[in-house]
């Protein structure tokens, strides 16, 4: 087969090849879409308005909702193109800037819930040291380092795939964005070494921070069943209850999507769960934190309060 030159573009199939109601999907998607940037947008001003939220817990909160707001970014625009008009054309480079950011972003997610769990953990187990342990200096600096970290990994792989394969003459794309899984399809080179740094590197960036998240939560839990009264069990199992919910959530659809044996991958089933992950959990983190916290709640509607009344004033002029 002939190689292709980094000028080609690729063919994103989308969901042309099963009985989709494209019009209802195209609605699906971007009112969900639409609902990501809302109520992501609303907790990150509630965060910022709000005094009572100027703690570490928060300040990671408002690094996940932005992070959720770049992530659907990413994939849904050129998602909703797929849909709405079958099929989509993304350039060479333009396929791996998507990859890109789609392997940085969601990386930054998984070490940023691990640092959440840390945050949790100290929070609990720790709490006559938490403020002197966790002050901003230090939240700062692990932010930093989520941010950083997964942008080197995703260098990585983003740079072998784009300079150490060739890619032949079928463009075609069974799925609608440019992730790891399709482009090694395409390729018509060896991708040994591609596949050789996903197990071993890629692996890592994922089970290592499973594992922190999973000492976390048992050292949490053993914390918890010490103390003595049911009250301060329940105030101290609902303070990490929607962090755990969103870690149940993103780990679970991980967990469908990658760890599972070879004879089960279908295009139908990897566009369904990848659809979970890239569209409908960046939209259910806010309303998770917010449903389960009534501090974020109260924030919440003081934050529409001052919106709405700041609209009202700019009317009237």
């Amino acid at each position: 087969m002939e190689k292709h030159n980094k000028t080609s573009d690729f063919i994103l199939l989308g969901f042309t090849d099963g009985p989709y109601n494209h019009r209802a999907l195209f609605l699906f998607i971007l009112v969900i879409y639409t609902h990501t940037w809302l109520g992501n947008v609303l907790l990150l001003s509630a965060i910022r308005l709000s005094q009572r939220l100027h703690k570490p817990m928060y300040f990671f909160l408002g690094n996940l909702s932005f992070l959720d707001i770049c992530f659907s970014t990413v994939i849904v625009p050129k998602l909703l193109s797929t849909v709405l008009h079958g099929v989509t054309f993304i350039s060479f480079f333009g396929c791996f800037l998507q990859l890109y950011f789609f392997v940085s972003l969601g990386v930054t997610e998984i070490l940023l819930l691990a640092v959440m769990a840390l945050d949790r953990y100290l929070a609990i187990c720790n709490p006559l040291h938490y403020t002197s342990v966790m002050n901003k200096t230090v939240c700062i600096t692990l932010v930093i380092g989520c941010w950083v970290t997964a942008a080197l990994h995703s260098f990585l792989h983003s740079y072998m795939a784009l300079f150490c394969l060739n890619y032949c003459e079928d463009r075609l794309i069974h799925h609608f964005f440019c992730d790891m899984t399709s482009l090694l399809k395409l390729a018509c080179s060896s991708t040994t070494a591609n596949e050789l740094l996903i197990f071993t590197e890629g692996s890592m960036a994922i089970i290592i921070p499973f594992l922190l998240v999973l000492v976390s939560y048992i050292l949490i839990a053993h914390a918890i069943f010490k103390l003595k009264t049911s009250t301060n069990r329940s105030k101290a199992f609902s303070s990490c209850s929607s962090h755990l919910t969103v870690i149940c959530l993103f780990y679970g659809t991980i967990i469908f999507m990658y760890f599972r044996p070879p004879s089960s991958y279908s295009p139908s089933y990897d566009r369904i769960v990848s659809l979970a992950y890239t569209v409908i959990t960046p939209m259910l983190n806010p309303y998770i934190y917010s449903l389960r916290n009534k501090d974020v709640k109260k924030s919440l509607k003081k934050s529409v309060m001052q919106l709405s009344s700041c609209y009202k004033i700019k009317e009237s002029f």
